[in-house]
């Protein structure tokens, strides 16, 4: 379903995880490698076309959702405006999210607008992990030199926000991803108890 208003949301409880990003960092295609889905996102060459919250169901106990994009949206300021109160309502006021993935550029990683982002999720105690997409258009060296720079300055920011590099083209980093999110929502393996063996 999608939601234009914050009172549409669906109140049954279920854990919900949201990805969110600039408008053309590659979100809806992080989000539909990640769920292996090709066409569960929107994915267009013009920024911003998620205009509403999308939820996807997970197996009816959870939820993913695909939050509208900030940034550089070919749209009137009045509806850059309302989708800002929209993602921010969403953000400060969910009761039942885990975390987010904020997505980024990793050539243009913690813009002014991510770090308001990431700021919610600090202010709420949320967790929250960067994806850096489009890894595979620098090499592999570069990539992880950026990488290791956001991850300094998010230590100093909240150490406990985490990064990654990924790709959807390449389909670098997508279990990392994956596994983030099933740790979230609840869908994480149970870790196996050692055996005693004195039993």
């Amino acid at each position: 379903m999608s939601a234009a208003q914050l009172s549409q949301l669906p109140t049954d409880g279920w854990p919900e995880a949201a990805l969110v990003g600039r408008s053309n960092a590659g979100k809806s295609s992080a989000m539909n490698v990640i769920c292996q889905q090709h066409g569960l996102a929107r994915v267009s060459k013009t920024p911003g076309r998620t205009q509403l919250i999308n939820l996807f169901d997970i197996e009816d106990r959870a939820r993913l959702i695909d939050l509208p994009g900030y940034g550089f949206a070919q749209v009137p300021i009045a509806v850059r405006n309302a989708w800002g109160q929209l993602v921010g309502g969403y953000v400060e006021k969910r009761d039942v999210l885990k975390g987010i993935i904020v997505v980024m550029d990793i050539r243009h990683p913690l813009t002014e607008l991510d770090v308001q982002m990431l700021e919610w999720c600090r202010d709420r105690l949320l967790n929250a992990h960067v994806l850096l997409t489009k890894a595979d258009k620098l090499s592999y060296g570069a990539a992880k030199n950026t990488m290791l720079k956001v991850q300094r300055e998010l230590k100093d920011f909240d150490p406990n926000m985490t990064t990654q590099m990924f790709s959807a083209t390449a389909k670098t980093g997508v279990d990392e991803a994956r596994a983030r999110l099933d740790d979230w929502l609840g869908f994480a393996a149970p870790v196996s108890q050692p055996v005693d063996e004195a039993e």
